[in-house]
């Protein structure tokens, strides 16, 4: 594939050392202090995007590059309230874009497990639910995409559960996150049900930033060959 990156921190970076070693070429890695050189790039010179820039510029990059006809893999968090605006250009417009709140294959199995356990947890009441996740200090989301994911995976199939909210609380529709910043955790999430005997936990520990740069380059390979808007468990389902 050629590869254009949008963003170039960390995941980037590894992101263009990996696929550079498996063989595809990256024609392009635009960062804050070079975006006009995305002027002179083309849908001829780049088979698709992987984007893992900041809240703030996420939207222009995905419009980008649906004006462009290249398809975009969006690992950018917080910017989500624009979802569905963008969801709508890309339908509009005839684009290809995927977004996730984290594309490790381990983490999207980890999301339909927490599913699965949350609809056997409907009829068990006595069950408390409660989320945890532990990212380095330089994560500037709190909760993660991840986390959000998550939750929503939970209140969706337990009805107990109508809201999230990224701090302790007592309230029973509410769903607690708790974010705590350590380094150097590229990720933990973790989910725990909890009754007077005892607690069922399910974890999700990254050993490295790998898995999710490893899980970018898959899926855009993948979405070259697709159109329209694409979740991960299309990727996963294939």
């Amino acid at each position: 594939m050629r590869i254009l990156l949008l963003g170039y921190g960390k995941m980037g970076q590894l992101i263009d050392k990996l696929a550079t070693e498996d063989g595809h070429t990256i024609v392009g890695k635009i960062h804050i202090d070079n975006r006009d050189e995305l002027k002179s790039i083309t849908r001829n010179e780049a088979d698709v995007a992987i984007d893992f820039s900041q809240p703030s510029a996420a939207v222009e990059n995905i419009k980008w590059c649906i004006d462009q006809g290249i398809p975009v893999a969006v690992g950018t968090t917080g910017w989500l309230e624009q979802k569905e605006a963008v969801d709508n250009y890309c339908l509009k417009n005839h684009g290809t874009y995927l977004y996730a709140s984290n594309f490790s294959i381990g983490v999207n199995l980890f999301f339909k497990l927490n599913e699965q356990l949350a609809k056997l947890m409907n009829s068990q009441e006595q069950y408390a639910v409660t989320s945890k996740e532990i990212h380095h200090t330089q994560k500037l989301d709190s909760p993660s995409g991840t986390s959000i994911t998550i939750a929503e995976g939970i209140i969706n199939n337990l009805g107990r559960k109508t809201k999230w909210v990224n701090n302790e609380s007592d309230k029973t529709e509410e769903l607690e996150i708790i974010s705590e910043r350590i380094d150097p955790t590229p990720g933990t999430h973790q989910v725990t049900y909890s009754s007077t005997v005892d607690s069922i936990d399910i974890t999700h520990t990254a050993h490295s930033r790998e898995g999710f740069a490893r899980g970018a380059i898959a899926v855009a390979q993948w979405l070259t060959h697709q159109k329209g808007v694409k979740q991960m468990s299309d990727f996963i389902d294939q």
